[in-house]
């Protein structure tokens, strides 16, 4: 492949900044050593930065040893290098998919520390038709058939796949020109793996003409049906609900309830997803029951799922965190900006000399509540419903609550600024394309 070639394909996934700062996730394989050199060059044109990082995942002995001849072949060749360590006891059940959480959160974490704009994947043509014929074999719908997608949004990181539509011949082939050996990973053949067991069906899906080609350009087309369905999914969104700078949103059900079914479920999805901040959307089994409760009007008491409360309120539907399902209170340092519960920004700045208490942000709670609710006036107590008040970010030290920004709570006399904006994983867009977020403006405190 050609620095033109490859060039072309970064086109497809910007635009781009000038002088962008990249990570690219390389384990030494053949894919991703390719996608390392390619991408090294496109920077470097660009005279941006690039880091290569590589996981050892410790689950075969000689796997350290590979990440370090992965970090000598790299820094001979000028190319920045880090090895991330998935430490600590490995699970014995459903270790593909646990090893590949655990990478992603390391190599997300590295992402987010270092400001990086993007991680480049390695996934190409022949991973694309195994991840049809896996989700075929699980029996996935519309969304998991599209396959991967080019461009991936997980948490704050976005996930780039340039080389989705390229055969591994050809990196392989790149890789020879380059006289650039590469790693051979023997879990790659385990038959205990479902991945290597479809691999080895290739073959003889290509003899009867279900070529990788064929496969992934079957993925592509459905990925654009996906699209279409997105954008559809995007107008109801704009018309049946509202969403809050807190974290909630209101959603008019009669509108939900006339729209197409697939359409409705699809909204209803996101919002939950958008709500709890999850990068996954609900089990769909679940989420059916839910919405035939939402349209039909059986809500009664209230449902909980996927991280979040679904109550009655005021002829509308509230959907909210659920408190029991939030994320534990982190540290912030001052002029430190963190994302906490995958749903808000927070940042503190602040003028305390010198700073007396470390602080933490996390859930207000009905504890936190019940200190500052006397301290509001009636306008600042009703500016979120109840329910969703227990979930508001909160800034706390050890005398108690600092700062609530969505009740305009500020403890009397204290210098510290704390910001807290809604940015959850996945945006509710309106029919025009324009994010339903655009408008919510930064609440400080």
């Amino acid at each position: 492949m050609s620095a033109a070639e490859f060039a072309a394909l970064m086109e497809q996934l910007g635009p781009w900044p000038a002088a962008p700062r990249l990570a690219v996730a390389c384990s030494g394989g053949a894919d991703s050593l390719a996608l390392t050199l390619l991408a090294d060059g496109w920077v470097r044109a660009r005279r941006g930065r690039l880091a290569a990082l590589t996981v050892d995942h410790g689950l075969r002995p000689e796997s350290a040893a590979e990440a370090r001849q992965v970090g000598d072949w790299l820094r001979r060749r000028r190319i920045d290098h880090h090895i991330l360590v998935w430490a600590g006891p490995k699970p014995s059940a459903n270790l593909p998919a646990l090893a590949r959480e655990a990478r992603y959160r390391l190599l997300g974490g590295w992402c987010r520390e270092h400001r990086c704009i993007g991680l480049l994947l390695g996934h190409q043509l022949e991973d694309q038709a195994e991840t049809l014929l896996l989700r075929m074999a699980r029996g996935s719908g519309l969304d998991g058939l599209a396959g991967m997608a080019p461009v991936t949004q997980r948490s704050d990181l976005r996930l780039l796949r340039p080389l989705l539509a390229v055969p591994r011949a050809r990196l392989e082939a790149t890789l020879r020109a380059h006289r650039q050996p590469w790693v051979e990973d023997p879990s790659n053949r385990d038959p205990v793996y479902a991945r290597s067991r479809i691999r080895a069906l290739l073959p003889a899906l290509a003899a009867e003409g279900l070529t990788a080609a064929r496969l992934a350009a079957t993925a592509s087309r459905l990925a654009g049906s996906r699209a279409t369905l997105s954008a559809l999914t995007d107008r109801l969104l704009a018309e049946a609900a509202s969403l809050s700078p807190a974290g909630y949103c209101l959603v008019r059900p009669a509108i939900l309830a006339a729209a197409p079914r697939e359409l409705s479920l699809r909204a209803l999805a996101r919002l939950l997803a958008l709500t709890s901040g999850a990068d996954v959307p609900p089990r769909f089994e679940r989420l059916e029951r839910l919405h035939g409760d939402i349209c039909e009007g059986g809500l009664a008491g209230g449902r909980t799922l996927h991280g979040c409360c679904i109550l009655p309120w005021r002829g509308q539907v509230l959907i909210c965190r659920e408190p029991a399902a939030m994320a534990p209170p982190i540290a912030l340092a001052r002029r430190e900006t963190a994302l906490w519960d995958n749903r808000f920004r927070v940042q503190l700045t602040g003028r305390r000399q010198p700073l007396r208490h470390p602080f933490e942000v996390g859930a207000l709670g009905l504890a936190g509540w019940r200190q500052i609710g006397s301290r509001l006036g009636d306008r600042d107590r009703l500016r979120v419903p109840g329910a969703v008040r227990p979930s508001l970010p909160a800034l706390f030290d050890l005398d108690g609550v600092v700062a609530v920004p969505h009740l305009g709570y500020r403890r009397p006399a204290e210098p510290e600024e704390f910001v807290a904006v809604f940015q959850p994983v996945r945006r509710a867009m309106a029919g025009d394309g324009r994010c339903l977020l655009s408008s919510l403006a930064l609440d400080i405190c």
